[in-house]
């Protein structure tokens, strides 16, 4: 199932909450470097594709691999079974995530909620890793702000210092779920311009879950729809947009756009 061209790959992938199927035999795969986004209503399983990848949700059945490696599986003896912890932290550091909520620490200054991941968890020296945080700050715009706390900051400067943190590990594949859905509409800019400003500097594989269609049409390389925990529809932005192929996709956008006009 793998392939060498894929960065990330879910296979036959189910998931339940209960008796509620909120990935249904999913298939999906994003190509190394690609910038992929996930686009569809509520509780279509978009967020759940990225918390699968973060390891924060198991799955139920089917295979996901990541970097050509199982994911939630490990290969003993030629068989596939269920991944030791050990198996799951090291996948983990291929990745990291920006949240919709910042998840900073709030009694951590700017730069050691930077450092601290790249010390504990790589083994990075603290001279290391503040060398590190200090480039990935001024990236981001935000050099000024290093000894600040969370609190002393806006939502679009902590969203931004968390797109730092994630850097900072370096991951192959940075995912975003919703990194804009906090924000007060005149910060979504600010966040949206240094995602789009990485994707065009960073040797990264970038998969994204957002309503900003404008953002998604300006930044994706292809644009899935996803509803009822299945891929319904995918293409290049300016395709799908312009021209769904698929009834759900055409009422989805339609009644997106709608909704936008009267917000």
């Amino acid at each position: 199932m793998t392939n060498s061209n894929n960065s990330i790959a879910f296979h036959q992938v189910t998931k339940k909450f209960g008796d509620q199927v909120v990935l249904d035999q999913l298939d999906f795969c994003v190509r190394k470097g690609e910038k992929v986004t996930i686009i569809g209503p509520s509780g279509s399983g978009k967020s759940t594709v990225l918390r699968i990848l973060m390891t924060l949700e198991n799955i139920n059945a089917g295979t996901v691999y990541v970097d050509n490696e199982p994911l939630w599986h490990e290969y003993q003896a030629e068989q596939l079974v269920p991944a030791s912890e050990a198996h799951l932290r090291q996948m983990r550091k291929k990745m990291g995530m920006v949240f919709q909520q910042f998840n900073l620490f709030p009694h951590m200054s700017v730069l050691r909620n930077i450092t601290e991941a790249p010390m504990h968890v790589l083994g990075l020296s603290k001279q290391e890793a503040k060398e590190r945080a200090l480039a990935y700050l001024e990236l981001v715009g935000l050099m000024d702000h290093k000894d600040k706390f969370p609190s002393q900051l806006s939502g679009g400067q902590q969203q931004r210092v968390a797109i730092a943190r994630a850097l900072a590990m370096r991951p192959k594949i940075l995912l975003f779920d919703e990194p804009t859905s906090a924000l007060d509409p005149e910060l979504v800019g600010e966040v949206l311009q240094v995602i789009e400003q990485l994707s065009n500097q960073q040797d990264l594989t970038l998969l994204l879950v957002t309503h900003e269609m404008q953002f998604a049409k300006d930044i994706s390389d292809r644009v899935c729809f996803f509803d009822r925990g299945k891929m319904v529809e995918e293409a290049p932005p300016q395709e799908l947009f312009a021209a769904p192929k698929q009834a759900r996709t055409r009422d989805f956008l339609a009644n997106f756009m709608q909704n936008q006009s009267l917000s």
